[in-house]
């Protein structure tokens, strides 16, 4: 973990804007391409389970669970992930996740869905979905494609097209 005065606390309306600069500065405006964030557009996150980190007033990271459904499983769609360039590497990515895992656990939730690095997340409890069961709107490295049972076998027979659950 790291040796910051880091505060993880729920995100609130009023981060909206921060977190809106946080993202351009590390993702840049190629973000809204990608097939995560167009399962996003018109879903809002859950924000019990959403997280931000702060040092101080300055918020350095972000992490947002969106609730969709995957065929006719209801699951969580983790992210954007975002932490500030200058505060990476300090723990904050994983205890942002921790904070939306656990109150996804809370909640009753079974299954969270990410796409991201299998090296990084992995260390998380996310694990590899097998290829071709999940199907997301756009094109999507299968490598990348995880998820995480919150409830033992959880996961079992979930296969299908993802979309939002508004």
């Amino acid at each position: 973990m790291t040796s910051l005065p880091l505060a993880i606390l729920h995100e609130q309306p009023g981060d909206e804007a921060a977190i809106d600069r946080l993202q351009e500065r590390a993702f840049g405006p190629g973000r809204y391409a990608r097939s995560a964030y167009r399962l996003r557009e018109g879903a809002p996150a859950l924000r019990e389970l959403s997280f931000v980190a702060r040092v101080g007033a300055m918020l350095v990271g972000s992490n947002r669970m969106t609730p969709i459904l995957i065929g006719r499983t209801p699951a969580l769609l983790l992210g954007p992930l975002v932490v500030d360039p200058a505060f990476r590497s300090r723990g904050i990515g994983g205890a942002l996740i921790a904070a939306s895992v656990t109150a996804a656990e809370q909640a009753g939730h079974r299954l969270v869905l990410l796409v991201g690095d299998e090296p990084y997340y992995g260390r998380l409890g996310f694990s590899r979905a097998p290829e071709g069961r999940i199907e997301l709107p756009g094109p999507v490295d299968p490598a990348r494609l995880l998820w995480r049972p919150l409830v033992a076998e959880a996961e079992a027979d979930v296969a299908g097209e993802v979309r939002p659950a508004v």
